[in-house]
């Protein structure tokens, strides 16, 4: 039990230093040009980003001013001359969905927004710790002030390039923006912050994905507690709460006894992973192996379990990439540390084979080494997020269909199917829930086996 406790601390600190470390795996950031000399833009018929900013937040389109309302439709030009499409009066289910499974820097229940700390390092200027609340967010986590070059905007902090004021600064309402612009013939998002006539380049957070995801190292790095890190936290304490309540009720109630409420419930899933995942697949080394087995299907459970209440703030956690990634890292170490002679033979010196066929075969044998813990990232990344996306986009039909409130008729018979869909996808996504943390949990147990069995446990 110490060792069950033990790794799920392990996940929550992993997942902790991942997820600071990236913004949102599904905004697309690109590659933000760091020097500063192209900080402070004034409106020029080209912009002086070299194509390097790519702040390509959520959904890849112009939301900066979605759904926040102003007092007329089309496109207006602001301050800086820019000009600025309104989209108060259109829905983007899209934009709200890639919005709604986003990491932020602020916690949101519905329309609440909950402040968290803000702990940010500016490469070369150092450390700022202070609480998202000096932003003032609004309801779609866009912040109407600056502090210390710094913004929020829909609920992740950004940095302001060039000389912006420090202390807190009054931006007001939609003066951070986005909008196309084209470098080497492909087209780019940048963000921008329009204040007293002047435009600013603005940043989005270091990610470690080396550009593969579309981020990379920029002016500052965020260390903040965000909310899918508050999330596992929270699902971690939560885990630590039941499995000490079902230890104690072992105590109390002694040996011999059948168990009861949540012990029984507990132990029917115990006994399940045992006898079906780990003594099946790793033989006699399945006692090793458990601690981990059981760490891993629990934390996936409980964290997929938790996305789906929607008043805790449906968080996506399992729906991102860098947690996954943290997850698969584990396994593959786990496995290939304790890989014994026979299975590194057979990876790279597989007996009874020709030696032509060894030089097509131990190639796709050592590419399956990196090949097995992509899929289980992807696999657990892909079935969450499309899930809490396909929920999101069945109750913006009402929207669509009612036209934002012009057509309330519409609006209320598209309800009635709409809820219909999302109750019935929500019953998928509780089973979803289940089967995903089994099926990574049975993938990893096999992985390991297959790692661990002795040349003569083949018959």
């Amino acid at each position: 039990m110490k060792k069950f406790f033990l790794l799920l601390l392990i996940f929550g600190y992993a997942g902790l230093m991942s997820a600071q470390q990236h913004d949102h795996d599904h905004s697309h950031e690109g590659h933000n040009h760091t020097h500063e000399q192209h900080d402070h833009s004034h409106d020029h018929s080209h912009d002086h980003d070299h194509g390097h900013d790519h702040g390509h937040d959520h959904s890849g389109h112009d939301h900066s001013d979605h759904s926040h309302g102003h007092s007329h439709h089309g496109a207006h030009v602001n301050d800086c001359g820019d000009e600025i499409h309104d989209h108060s009066a259109e829905f983007n289910p899209g934009a709200v969905a890639f919005h709604h499974i986003s990491d932020q820097n602020v916690y949101s229940i519905g329309p609440i927004q909950i402040p968290l700390p803000c702990i940010l390092y500016r490469h070369g200027a150092g450390l700022d710790m202070f609480s998202s609340s000096v932003f003032k967010s609004d309801s779609h986590g866009n912040g109407v002030m600056a502090h210390n070059g710094y913004v929020l905007y829909e609920g992740s902090v950004k940095r302001i390039r060039g000389n912006f004021q420090e202390g807190t600064v009054d931006i007001g309402h939609h003066a951070v923006y986005g909008k196309d612009i084209e470098v080497d013939g492909k087209k780019k998002y940048q963000l921008y912050l329009c204040y007293g006539g002047n435009k600013y380049m603005v940043d989005n957070k270091s990610t470690l994905d080396g550009g593969l995801f579309g981020g990379g190292i920029t002016t500052f790095t965020d260390f903040s507690p965000t909310k899918n890190v508050v999330a596992m936290l929270i699902v971690c304490l939560l885990l630590f709460f039941v499995f000490r309540s079902v230890a104690n009720a072992y105590k109390r109630r002694g040996e011999g006894l059948a168990p009861t409420g949540l012990q029984g419930f507990m132990e029917t899933i115990f006994a399940f992973i045992q006898d079906d995942v780990a003594k099946p697949f790793l033989g006699a080394k399945w006692e090793k192996f458990q601690p981990f087995l059981m760490a891993l299907f629990f934390f996936i459970l409980g964290l997929n379990l938790f996305g789906q209440v929607p008043f805790l703030g449906g968080a996506n956690v399992t729906g991102s990439l860098s947690v996954t990634l943290v997850l698969a890292v584990l396994a593959f170490i786990i496995t290939n540390v304790n890989g014994n002679g026979h299975y590194w033979q057979h990876i790279f010196n597989m007996p009874g084979i020709p030696v032509w066929v060894k030089t097509i075969v131990t190639p796709v044998e050592f590419l399956g080494l990196f090949i097995k813990p992509i899929t289980l990232m992807l696999r657990l990344f892909g079935n969450i997020t499309a899930g809490h996306m396909v929920i999101v986009i069945f109750v913006g039909l009402i929207f669509i269909f009612g036209k934002n409130g012009a057509n309330a008729g519409a609006a209320w018979g598209t309800a009635v199917g709409s809820t219909l869909l999302t109750l019935f996808m929500m019953a998928i996504e509780l089973l979803v829930a289940f089967i995903q943390a089994f099926v990574f949990t049975i993938l990893t147990a096999s992985y390991i086996g297959a790692a661990t069995e002795e040349h003569h446990d083949h018959h």
